[in-house]
C-alpha cells in the first residue's frame, strides 16, 4: 500500500486568516493544529478549521504543490476553497 500525502489549508472561524501546510497524516495533523502544538503561526491565529485539502501519491509533489499555493495571492486561495467548498463549512479529516 502506497503513502498518501495531503496539502491542505486551515482558517479560524471568521475565515479571515489561511494557513497551507502538508502532511502525509491529515487526520494527526489537524489534532495537533487544535491542540496548538503543529505550528505557532497557527496557533496565533486559532487555525483549526479544516475547509480544503487535495491527495497525493509522491511527497515531491505534494510539497511542491504546498510551496506554490503559499505563493498564490489570497484571492486565489479563496476561489480554490469556493470550488469545491462554497460555504467554508469544515471538512471532516479522516
Amino acid at each position: 500500500m502506497s503513502k498518501q500525502y495531503y496539502v491542505y489549508i486551515l482558517t479560524n472561524k471568521h475565515n479571515t486568516v489561511l494557513y497551507v501546510g502538508v502532511t502525509s497524516n491529515l487526520q494527526n495533523r489537524i489534532s495537533a493544529h487544535i491542540q496548538g502544538t503543529a505550528s505557532k503561526f497557527a496557533a496565533k491565529y486559532q487555525l483549526t478549521k479544516l475547509v480544503y485539502f487535495e491527495l497525493f501519491e509522491d511527497v515531491n509533489d505534494a510539497i511542491d504543490r504546498e510551496k506554490r499555493l503559499k505563493r498564490w495571492k489570497r484571492t486565489w486561495k479563496n476561489e480554490l476553497i469556493e470550488a469545491s467548498n462554497p460555504t467554508w463549512r469544515e471538512l471532516p479529516a479522516y
